[in-house]
């Protein structure tokens, strides 16, 4: 008698909860790399992320949140750029393609500060934007 079995199926190719992008939606500036992975090393998450989001709010209708975290959630945009991982969510990611992420250590407008090509306005303090 022989064994008539099915061979078991390969396990199904395990996909990512998120989606990987590229530069083209966002770029880390040199400086803001260096920033950031010392934000990271002192919070003590080195494979951790900048989350970068866009809401409501500001003078002209929407500003920027970012926020350390440990990395992406599902349905996310994970792009690694200057060696380090920035996350933001599909509808962000519709206000920010093409933009730079930059630091600077200017005492009065110093920061983190995105460029972004999509804005069609700026407030005076130029914390907020509309696109």
């Amino acid at each position: 008698m022989t064994d008539t079995a099915t061979p078991p199926s390969a396990a199904p190719a395990t996909t990512l909860p998120y989606k990987i992008g590229s530069e083209k939606l966002i770029r880390v500036t040199e400086a803001a790399s260096n920033r950031l992975n010392q934000v990271l090393e002192r919070t003590g998450k080195k494979t951790g992320a900048l989350r970068v989001a866009v809401i409501g709010g500001g003078c002209s209708g929407l500003q920027y949140k970012m926020d350390i975290t440990d990395g992406p959630r599902p349905r996310d945009i994970l792009v690694q750029s200057h060696g380090v991982n920035v996350v933001m969510d599909p509808k962000s990611a519709l206000y920010v393609s093409g933009s730079e992420l930059d630091f600077s250590d200017d005492l009065q407008k110093g920061g983190f500060k995105v460029t972004n090509p999509n804005a069609t306005a700026h407030c005076s303090c130029g914390e907020s934007f509309s696109a």
